[in-house]
């Protein structure tokens, strides 16, 4: 439920106008000082720190993107198995239980539908937290008056489980890189750029059909693992998992009729 600071669409655009700009900058250099172009071994050591620093990147964001799905499995798993568990509780506390847990989901599905970082994401998470306390509230009340320790003890861990992946769920969407590896990208995706300019200055005019190829892969690149970092806000999204939430309800109300 977090937003980036930068807009990755921005962050995209100015790598790759800075990108462009960068090699202009340094074939005009590399005109000036006389240089005879070819790829030193620094250039090479240049680039081979932003290929790493990429693919440590790109690992990273596509790790904790399937996390973040996982963990919408593991969240309509426990509802599920919570649901089922309250069949242990006294008959007459088990339809209000019920309606309250249909309301809990509903909540959580809000949550997560609502734009990341919004008043109607705030607040529908500040609801399900309240329901969360109801619903603690009378299903150890209820577990507790049937008078057995072992319906107690399995309703209780269920409940554990159900709210403890919710918080799981807040710091996997909290959970980014330092802002620092953002801007070291930025700038190391520049200086490249530079390098690959002043390394053209032994021909006649720069090869931008080459260099707009370059830029542009390497822009869309950091653009699909920015995107990646925040999967509520892009073109690659969590939101067919949270289908998972929404067959969890349907079901609890079907069974509910």
């Amino acid at each position: 439920m977090s937003q980036p600071l930068i807009n990755p669409w921005l962050y995209s655009a100015g790598l790759l106008l800075g990108l462009l700009a960068c090699v202009q900058l340094g074939f005009m250099l590399g005109r000036r000082q006389g240089a005879d172009g070819g790829a030193s071994a620094l250039s090479g050591a240049v680039f081979g720190l932003l290929g790493l620093l990429l693919a440590f990147s790109f690992s990273g964001a596509t790790g904790r993107f399937v996390h973040r799905r996982e963990l919408i499995t593991k969240e309509a798993n426990a509802i599920g198995t919570t649901y089922l568990r309250l069949d242990l509780l006294p008959a007459a506390r088990q339809a209000p239980l019920r309606a309250v847990m249909r309301d809990y989901v509903q909540a959580r599905l809000d949550t997560y539908r609502a734009r990341a970082g919004s008043a109607a994401a705030a607040a529908a998470y500040a609801r399900s937290v309240s329901l969360q306390q109801q619903i603690w509230t009378q299903a150890t009340t209820a577990a507790q008056e049937s008078g057995n320790t072992a319906t107690l003890s399995l309703v209780g861990s269920a409940l554990n489980e159900m709210f403890d992946i919710t918080t799981t769920r807040l710091a996997a969407a909290r959970d980014h890189p330092p802002v620092v590896i953002d801007v070291m990208l930025f700038v190391l995706a520049l200086m490249s750029a530079l390098l690959a300019g002043y390394g053209m200055a032994g021909s006649e005019r720069v090869p931008w059909f080459q260099v707009a190829v370059f830029a542009v892969a390497l822009a869309v690149t950091v653009f699909v693992i920015r995107d990646l970092e925040y999967p509520r806000l892009g073109f690659i999204r969590v939101d067919a998992s949270d289908h998972l939430l929404l067959e969890t309800l349907h079901g609890m109300k079907s069974a509910g009729q």
